[in-house]
Protein backbone atom coordinates (compact mmCIF):
# COMPACT_ATOMS: atom_id res chain seq x y z
CA UNK A 1 0.00 0.00 0.00
CA UNK A 2 0.88 3.56 -0.79
CA UNK A 3 2.00 5.03 2.81
CA UNK A 4 -0.69 7.85 4.30
CA UNK A 5 -0.06 10.94 5.29
CA UNK A 6 2.23 11.53 7.59
CA UNK A 7 2.86 15.29 8.07
CA UNK A 8 3.58 18.16 6.19
CA UNK A 9 7.18 17.91 6.78
CA UNK A 10 9.05 15.68 4.19
CA UNK A 11 12.26 13.28 5.18
CA UNK A 12 15.95 14.66 4.69
CA UNK A 13 17.04 13.16 1.15
CA UNK A 14 20.53 11.59 1.07
CA UNK A 15 23.21 13.37 -1.48
CA UNK A 16 22.69 10.30 -3.76
CA UNK A 17 19.62 10.54 -4.43
CA UNK A 18 19.60 14.37 -4.80
CA UNK A 19 22.12 13.98 -7.71
CA UNK A 20 19.73 11.66 -9.01
CA UNK A 21 16.44 13.65 -8.94
CA UNK A 22 19.06 16.74 -10.41
CA UNK A 23 20.02 14.77 -13.01
CA UNK A 24 16.17 13.82 -13.89
CA UNK A 25 15.24 17.39 -13.80
CA UNK A 26 17.77 18.38 -16.11
CA UNK A 27 16.56 15.22 -18.24
CA UNK A 28 12.89 17.05 -17.89
CA UNK A 29 13.46 20.42 -18.51
CA UNK A 30 15.12 19.49 -22.13
CA UNK A 31 11.79 17.82 -22.86
CA UNK A 32 9.90 20.20 -22.01
CA UNK A 33 12.50 22.91 -24.23
CA UNK A 34 12.17 20.57 -27.20
CA UNK A 35 8.48 20.34 -26.94
CA UNK A 36 8.09 24.15 -27.19
CA UNK A 37 6.09 27.07 -25.40
CA UNK A 38 2.88 24.94 -24.30
CA UNK A 39 5.69 22.33 -22.49
CA UNK A 40 4.66 19.03 -21.89
CA UNK A 41 1.19 17.32 -21.44
CA UNK A 42 1.44 16.15 -17.95
CA UNK A 43 1.03 12.73 -18.68
CA UNK A 44 4.01 12.75 -20.61
CA UNK A 45 5.91 14.42 -18.38
CA UNK A 46 4.94 11.93 -15.61
CA UNK A 47 5.70 9.13 -18.07
CA UNK A 48 8.98 10.57 -18.20
CA UNK A 49 9.48 11.24 -14.43
CA UNK A 50 8.81 7.86 -13.56
CA UNK A 51 10.00 5.83 -16.57
CA UNK A 52 12.95 7.53 -18.53
CA UNK A 53 15.49 4.74 -18.85
CA UNK A 54 18.47 6.83 -17.27
CA UNK A 55 16.37 9.44 -15.08
CA UNK A 56 12.84 8.03 -14.08
CA UNK A 57 11.78 6.83 -10.79
CA UNK A 58 11.43 3.03 -11.84
CA UNK A 59 14.90 3.23 -13.57
CA UNK A 60 16.65 4.50 -10.44
CA UNK A 61 18.51 2.10 -8.02
CA UNK A 62 17.27 3.13 -4.67
CA UNK A 63 15.34 0.72 -3.03
CA UNK A 64 11.30 1.26 -3.83
CA UNK A 65 9.21 -1.43 -2.20
CA UNK A 66 9.56 -1.53 1.48
CA UNK A 67 8.39 -3.93 4.59
CA UNK A 68 7.61 -4.28 7.94
CA UNK A 69 10.57 -2.97 9.87
CA UNK A 70 11.78 -4.34 12.96
CA UNK A 71 11.30 -2.52 16.14
CA UNK A 72 13.10 0.66 16.65
CA UNK A 73 14.19 0.60 13.32
CA UNK A 74 12.85 2.51 10.24
CA UNK A 75 11.06 1.54 7.14
CA UNK A 76 13.04 1.12 3.69
CA UNK A 77 12.13 2.20 0.57
CA UNK A 78 9.26 5.13 -0.41
CA UNK A 79 5.79 2.66 0.15
CA UNK A 80 4.73 -0.78 1.04
CA UNK A 81 2.20 -2.68 -1.05
CA UNK A 82 0.20 -5.85 0.29
CA UNK A 83 2.71 -8.47 -0.71
CA UNK A 84 5.53 -6.95 1.10
CA UNK A 85 3.68 -6.80 4.17
CA UNK A 86 2.85 -10.43 4.60
CA UNK A 87 2.52 -13.59 2.19
CA UNK A 88 -1.39 -14.10 3.41
CA UNK A 89 -1.80 -11.79 0.54
CA UNK A 90 -0.61 -14.08 -2.44
CA UNK A 91 -1.45 -17.21 -0.77
CA UNK A 92 -5.60 -15.84 -0.85
CA UNK A 93 -4.98 -14.42 -4.31
CA UNK A 94 -4.04 -18.02 -5.08
CA UNK A 95 -6.54 -19.87 -3.66
CA UNK A 96 -8.89 -17.64 -6.97
CA UNK A 97 -6.07 -18.31 -9.61
CA UNK A 98 -6.06 -22.04 -9.01
CA UNK A 99 -9.70 -22.71 -9.90
CA UNK A 100 -8.93 -20.62 -12.88
CA UNK A 101 -6.45 -22.63 -13.88
CA UNK A 102 -7.92 -25.94 -13.15
CA UNK A 103 -11.00 -24.36 -15.45
CA UNK A 104 -9.26 -23.46 -18.80
CA UNK A 105 -6.66 -26.39 -18.30
CA UNK A 106 -3.48 -23.97 -18.91
CA UNK A 107 -1.51 -23.67 -15.91
CA UNK A 108 0.14 -20.33 -17.09
CA UNK A 109 0.01 -16.99 -15.35
CA UNK A 110 0.91 -13.25 -16.52
CA UNK A 111 1.95 -10.35 -13.76
CA UNK A 112 2.36 -6.88 -14.72
CA UNK A 113 4.65 -5.03 -12.31
CA UNK A 114 5.97 -7.79 -10.10
CA UNK A 115 7.81 -5.31 -8.03
CA UNK A 116 10.36 -7.21 -5.65
CA UNK A 117 8.83 -10.33 -6.77
CA UNK A 118 7.11 -11.02 -3.64
CA UNK A 119 3.96 -11.84 -5.18
CA UNK A 120 5.07 -14.13 -7.24
CA UNK A 121 6.80 -15.70 -4.82
CA UNK A 122 3.93 -16.64 -3.00
CA UNK A 123 1.99 -17.37 -5.18
CA UNK A 124 4.73 -20.11 -6.81
CA UNK A 125 4.65 -21.59 -3.61
CA UNK A 126 1.67 -21.77 -2.93
CA UNK A 127 0.12 -23.60 -6.43
CA UNK A 128 3.53 -25.15 -7.67
CA UNK A 129 2.73 -28.32 -5.39
CA UNK A 130 -0.85 -28.14 -7.71
CA UNK A 131 0.30 -27.43 -10.41
CA UNK A 132 3.70 -29.19 -11.30
CA UNK A 133 4.14 -27.40 -14.97
CA UNK A 134 3.04 -23.75 -13.66
CA UNK A 135 4.50 -21.33 -16.08
CA UNK A 136 4.90 -17.57 -14.43
CA UNK A 137 5.61 -14.85 -16.68
CA UNK A 138 6.32 -11.40 -15.66
CA UNK A 139 6.69 -8.30 -17.45
CA UNK A 140 7.87 -5.00 -15.97
CA UNK A 141 9.57 -2.72 -17.55
CA UNK A 142 11.94 -1.35 -14.86
CA UNK A 143 15.35 -3.07 -14.98
CA UNK A 144 16.18 -2.38 -11.76
CA UNK A 145 12.93 -4.58 -10.21
CA UNK A 146 13.37 -7.34 -12.48
CA UNK A 147 16.98 -7.97 -11.72
CA UNK A 148 15.63 -8.15 -7.93
CA UNK A 149 13.06 -10.32 -9.20
CA UNK A 150 15.19 -12.73 -10.69
CA UNK A 151 17.38 -12.85 -7.61
CA UNK A 152 14.55 -13.73 -5.34
CA UNK A 153 12.56 -15.75 -7.57
CA UNK A 154 15.87 -18.02 -8.88
CA UNK A 155 14.96 -21.08 -6.16
CA UNK A 156 11.81 -21.44 -9.05
CA UNK A 157 14.10 -22.37 -12.03
CA UNK A 158 12.69 -22.30 -15.25
CA UNK A 159 8.70 -21.84 -13.80
CA UNK A 160 9.19 -18.37 -14.20
CA UNK A 161 10.09 -16.26 -17.32
CA UNK A 162 10.44 -12.50 -17.92
CA UNK A 163 8.78 -11.33 -21.13
CA UNK A 164 10.31 -7.70 -22.64
CA UNK A 165 6.81 -6.98 -24.77
CA UNK A 166 2.81 -8.44 -24.36
CA UNK A 167 1.96 -11.61 -25.67
CA UNK A 168 0.75 -11.90 -29.31
CA UNK A 169 -1.80 -14.41 -27.34
CA UNK A 170 -2.23 -15.62 -24.03
CA UNK A 171 -4.17 -18.39 -21.92
CA UNK A 172 -4.36 -18.08 -18.36
CA UNK A 173 -4.68 -15.61 -15.32
CA UNK A 174 -3.54 -12.22 -15.44
CA UNK A 175 -2.57 -10.39 -12.59
CA UNK A 176 -2.00 -6.76 -11.78
CA UNK A 177 -1.35 -5.32 -8.53
CA UNK A 178 -1.17 -1.84 -8.51
CA UNK A 179 0.02 -1.27 -11.82
CA UNK A 180 -2.94 0.99 -12.91
CA UNK A 181 -2.16 3.72 -10.12
CA UNK A 182 1.25 4.08 -11.80
CA UNK A 183 0.08 4.53 -15.60
CA UNK A 184 0.64 7.98 -16.63
CA UNK A 185 -2.78 10.62 -16.28
CA UNK A 186 -4.39 13.30 -18.48
CA UNK A 187 -4.27 16.03 -15.75
CA UNK A 188 -7.39 18.25 -16.60
CA UNK A 189 -9.07 21.20 -15.25
CA UNK A 190 -13.10 23.12 -15.95
CA UNK A 191 -12.52 26.44 -16.47
CA UNK A 192 -14.99 29.59 -14.98
CA UNK A 193 -16.21 29.60 -19.13
CA UNK A 194 -17.14 26.33 -19.14
CA UNK A 195 -14.24 24.66 -20.95
CA UNK A 196 -12.55 21.99 -20.04
CA UNK A 197 -8.43 22.76 -20.36
CA UNK A 198 -5.18 20.36 -19.95
CA UNK A 199 -2.53 21.20 -17.71
CA UNK A 200 0.74 21.10 -19.27
CA UNK A 201 4.04 21.07 -17.35
CA UNK A 202 6.85 23.96 -18.03
CA UNK A 203 9.65 25.10 -17.15
CA UNK A 204 9.81 27.96 -14.32
CA UNK A 205 11.88 31.12 -15.83
CA UNK A 206 14.98 31.84 -14.25
CA UNK A 207 15.54 29.20 -12.39
CA UNK A 208 19.10 28.41 -11.04
CA UNK A 209 20.79 25.57 -12.49
CA UNK A 210 21.81 24.13 -8.84
CA UNK A 211 19.21 22.11 -7.31
CA UNK A 212 18.07 23.55 -4.01
CA UNK A 213 19.63 21.97 -0.76
CA UNK A 214 16.42 19.83 0.55
CA UNK A 215 17.59 20.01 4.22
CA UNK A 216 17.73 23.62 4.59
CA UNK A 217 14.52 24.02 6.40
CA UNK A 218 10.72 22.52 4.82
CA UNK A 219 10.44 24.88 2.05
CA UNK A 220 10.04 22.50 -0.32
CA UNK A 221 8.74 25.01 -3.19
CA UNK A 222 12.62 25.19 -3.55
CA UNK A 223 12.81 21.83 -5.01
CA UNK A 224 10.04 22.76 -8.23
CA UNK A 225 11.87 23.85 -10.92
CA UNK A 226 8.66 23.34 -12.93
CA UNK A 227 4.95 25.28 -13.39
CA UNK A 228 1.61 24.03 -15.09
CA UNK A 229 0.34 26.07 -18.21
CA UNK A 230 -2.77 25.58 -18.65
CA UNK A 231 -4.10 24.92 -22.40
CA UNK A 232 -7.33 24.20 -24.23
CA UNK A 233 -8.39 20.40 -24.18
CA UNK A 234 -7.86 18.22 -27.24
CA UNK A 235 -11.14 17.47 -28.99
CA UNK A 236 -10.26 13.69 -27.06
CA UNK A 237 -9.71 14.65 -23.82
CA UNK A 238 -12.97 17.12 -23.77
CA UNK A 239 -15.32 14.41 -24.76
CA UNK A 240 -14.34 12.43 -22.29
CA UNK A 241 -14.12 14.12 -19.72
CA UNK A 242 -17.80 15.56 -20.38
CA UNK A 243 -18.66 11.80 -20.50
CA UNK A 244 -17.50 11.80 -17.24
CA UNK A 245 -19.00 14.58 -15.49
CA UNK A 246 -20.81 17.53 -15.56
CA UNK A 247 -19.16 21.14 -15.49
CA UNK A 248 -17.72 22.39 -12.10
CA UNK A 249 -15.45 25.38 -12.92
CA UNK A 250 -12.50 24.97 -10.93
CA UNK A 251 -12.46 21.33 -10.81
CA UNK A 252 -9.05 19.63 -11.07
CA UNK A 253 -8.69 15.89 -11.56
CA UNK A 254 -7.26 13.10 -14.08
CA UNK A 255 -7.91 10.04 -16.20
CA UNK A 256 -6.67 7.36 -16.87
CA UNK A 257 -6.49 6.68 -20.43
CA UNK A 258 -3.45 5.07 -21.14
CA UNK A 259 -5.14 2.39 -18.42
CA UNK A 260 -8.34 1.92 -20.31
CA UNK A 261 -6.20 1.28 -23.51
CA UNK A 262 -4.23 -1.26 -21.55
CA UNK A 263 -7.57 -3.03 -20.45
CA UNK A 264 -8.77 -2.79 -24.27
CA UNK A 265 -5.53 -4.23 -25.26
CA UNK A 266 -5.98 -7.60 -23.21
CA UNK A 267 -9.31 -8.24 -25.78
CA UNK A 268 -6.81 -8.44 -28.70
CA UNK A 269 -4.04 -10.94 -26.90
CA UNK A 270 -5.83 -12.79 -23.88
CA UNK A 271 -7.36 -15.53 -25.83
CA UNK A 272 -9.08 -17.23 -23.07
CA UNK A 273 -8.81 -16.37 -19.05
CA UNK A 274 -9.10 -13.86 -16.56
CA UNK A 275 -7.18 -11.01 -15.26
CA UNK A 276 -7.61 -9.99 -11.43
CA UNK A 277 -6.87 -6.09 -11.47
CA UNK A 278 -5.96 -4.97 -7.88
CA UNK A 279 -5.56 -1.28 -6.79
CA UNK A 280 -6.97 1.87 -4.88
CA UNK A 281 -9.70 3.72 -6.52
CA UNK A 282 -13.53 4.16 -6.50
CA UNK A 283 -16.65 3.72 -9.27
CA UNK A 284 -16.91 6.69 -11.70
CA UNK A 285 -19.92 8.73 -9.41
CA UNK A 286 -17.32 8.72 -6.11
CA UNK A 287 -14.40 9.44 -8.46
CA UNK A 288 -15.74 12.62 -9.97
CA UNK A 289 -17.45 13.70 -6.81
CA UNK A 290 -17.88 17.29 -6.77
CA UNK A 291 -16.23 17.46 -2.99
CA UNK A 292 -12.79 15.66 -4.80
CA UNK A 293 -11.88 19.28 -6.07
CA UNK A 294 -8.53 18.63 -6.55
CA UNK A 295 -8.12 14.61 -8.18
CA UNK A 296 -5.82 12.01 -6.74
CA UNK A 297 -2.79 12.71 -7.66
CA UNK A 298 -0.61 11.66 -4.61
CA UNK A 299 3.88 11.18 -4.24
CA UNK A 300 5.23 8.76 -2.22
CA UNK A 301 9.01 9.42 -1.06
CA UNK A 302 10.38 7.68 1.91
CA UNK A 303 7.09 6.94 3.15
CA UNK A 304 5.42 10.25 3.31
CA UNK A 305 2.74 10.90 1.40
CA UNK A 306 2.22 14.34 -0.18
CA UNK A 307 0.89 15.89 -3.07
CA UNK A 308 3.28 18.50 -4.52
CA UNK A 309 4.04 16.49 -8.04
CA UNK A 310 6.23 18.40 -10.08
CA UNK A 311 8.71 18.04 -6.95
CA UNK A 312 11.50 15.69 -5.97
CA UNK A 313 11.33 14.32 -9.79
CA UNK A 314 13.30 10.57 -10.26
CA UNK A 315 13.28 9.53 -6.69
CA UNK A 316 9.47 9.58 -5.70
CA UNK A 317 6.52 7.80 -7.22
CA UNK A 318 3.45 9.25 -8.64
CA UNK A 319 -0.12 7.83 -8.82
CA UNK A 320 -3.03 8.30 -9.29
CA UNK A 321 -6.50 6.30 -8.12
CA UNK A 322 -8.47 4.13 -10.38
CA UNK A 323 -11.56 5.11 -12.19
CA UNK A 324 -12.79 1.43 -11.93
CA UNK A 325 -16.05 2.58 -13.71
CA UNK A 326 -13.82 3.54 -16.71
CA UNK A 327 -12.07 0.09 -16.96
CA UNK A 328 -15.25 -2.01 -16.77
CA UNK A 329 -15.82 0.09 -19.61
CA UNK A 330 -12.60 -0.63 -21.62
CA UNK A 331 -13.09 -4.18 -20.94
CA UNK A 332 -16.76 -4.46 -22.25
CA UNK A 333 -16.29 -2.51 -25.39
CA UNK A 334 -12.85 -4.83 -25.96
CA UNK A 335 -14.87 -7.93 -25.84
CA UNK A 336 -14.16 -9.30 -22.34
CA UNK A 337 -16.70 -9.67 -19.38
CA UNK A 338 -16.76 -8.26 -16.20
CA UNK A 339 -16.89 -11.18 -13.85
CA UNK A 340 -16.57 -9.32 -10.44
CA UNK A 341 -15.82 -6.01 -8.59
CA UNK A 342 -15.42 -5.88 -4.94
CA UNK A 343 -13.47 -4.52 -2.23
CA UNK A 344 -9.89 -6.42 -1.40
CA UNK A 345 -11.16 -7.06 2.19
CA UNK A 346 -14.29 -8.82 0.66
CA UNK A 347 -11.94 -10.36 -2.05
CA UNK A 348 -9.67 -12.10 0.60
CA UNK A 349 -11.94 -12.97 3.06
CA UNK A 350 -13.89 -15.00 0.17
CA UNK A 351 -11.19 -16.74 -0.92
CA UNK A 352 -10.75 -18.35 2.58
CA UNK A 353 -8.34 -16.13 4.31
CA UNK A 354 -9.71 -16.46 7.46
CA UNK A 355 -9.75 -20.47 7.18
CA UNK A 356 -6.47 -20.64 6.27
CA UNK A 357 -5.71 -17.73 9.42
CA UNK A 358 -7.16 -20.78 11.78
CA UNK A 359 -4.57 -23.10 11.25
CA UNK A 360 -2.02 -20.74 13.01
CA UNK A 361 -1.20 -21.33 17.14
CA UNK A 362 -2.49 -18.68 19.13
CA UNK A 363 -0.42 -20.16 21.82
CA UNK A 364 2.51 -19.03 20.27
CA UNK A 365 1.45 -15.18 20.88
CA UNK A 366 4.63 -13.88 19.08
CA UNK A 367 4.56 -15.81 16.05
CA UNK A 368 0.69 -15.31 15.85
CA UNK A 369 0.65 -11.06 16.33
CA UNK A 370 3.51 -10.99 13.39
CA UNK A 371 1.18 -12.86 11.47
CA UNK A 372 -2.33 -11.59 11.93
CA UNK A 373 -0.98 -8.14 12.17
CA UNK A 374 -0.15 -7.17 9.12
CA UNK A 375 -3.55 -9.32 7.97
CA UNK A 376 -5.19 -6.69 9.64
CA UNK A 377 -4.14 -3.83 7.65
CA UNK A 378 -5.26 -5.68 4.32
CA UNK A 379 -8.37 -5.93 5.49
CA UNK A 380 -9.41 -2.64 7.57
CA UNK A 381 -11.77 -0.04 6.40
CA UNK A 382 -9.58 2.53 7.78
CA UNK A 383 -6.14 1.25 5.76
CA UNK A 384 -6.01 -1.00 2.76
CA UNK A 385 -9.68 -3.34 3.31
CA UNK A 386 -12.08 -0.78 1.56
CA UNK A 387 -10.35 1.71 -0.09
CA UNK A 388 -8.32 -1.19 -2.43
CA UNK A 389 -10.50 -3.09 -4.80
CA UNK A 390 -10.52 -5.98 -6.91
CA UNK A 391 -11.64 -6.10 -10.71
CA UNK A 392 -11.83 -8.87 -12.53
CA UNK A 393 -12.12 -8.97 -16.31
CA UNK A 394 -11.94 -12.12 -18.51
CA UNK A 395 -12.75 -14.13 -21.61
CA UNK A 396 -14.16 -17.71 -22.57
CA UNK A 397 -14.55 -18.15 -18.69
CA UNK A 398 -17.69 -20.33 -17.44
CA UNK A 399 -17.39 -20.05 -13.97
CA UNK A 400 -18.18 -18.33 -10.87
CA UNK A 401 -15.14 -16.90 -9.21
CA UNK A 402 -15.37 -17.63 -5.70
CA UNK A 403 -13.66 -13.91 -4.20
CA UNK A 404 -16.78 -12.37 -5.44
CA UNK A 405 -19.27 -14.94 -3.79
CA UNK A 406 -20.40 -12.29 -1.34
CA UNK A 407 -20.00 -8.52 -2.30
CA UNK A 408 -19.69 -7.98 -5.45
CA UNK A 409 -20.41 -4.98 -6.67
CA UNK A 410 -20.40 -5.06 -10.61
CA UNK A 411 -24.13 -3.00 -10.29
CA UNK A 412 -22.27 0.20 -8.41
CA UNK A 413 -19.99 0.40 -11.33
Amino acid sequence: MRADPTGPALPQIQEAAQRYSENARHKLAGLIHEAGPQGLPFARWMHAALYDPQAGYYAGAPLKFGDTAAAGTALQGDFVTAPELTPWFGRSLARQIGPILAHIGTPHILEFGAGSGALAEHILQALLPEFPQLQYYILDISPDLTQRQRQRLAPFGDSVQWLHSLPSGFTGCVIANEVLDAMPVSLFEWGEDGNVYELHVINKPGEASAVADPQAGQDNQAWSHFDFLRVPASALLEQAVRARMPALPGYRSEINLQGESWVSSLGQWLNQGAALLIDYGFPQHEYYHPQRSQGTLMCHLLHHAHSQVLHFPGIQDITAHVDFTAMADAALAAGLEVLGYTSQARFLLNCGLLQMLSDLDPGDTAHYAREIGPVQKLLSEAEMGELFKVLAIGKNVDMDLAGFATGDRRHRL
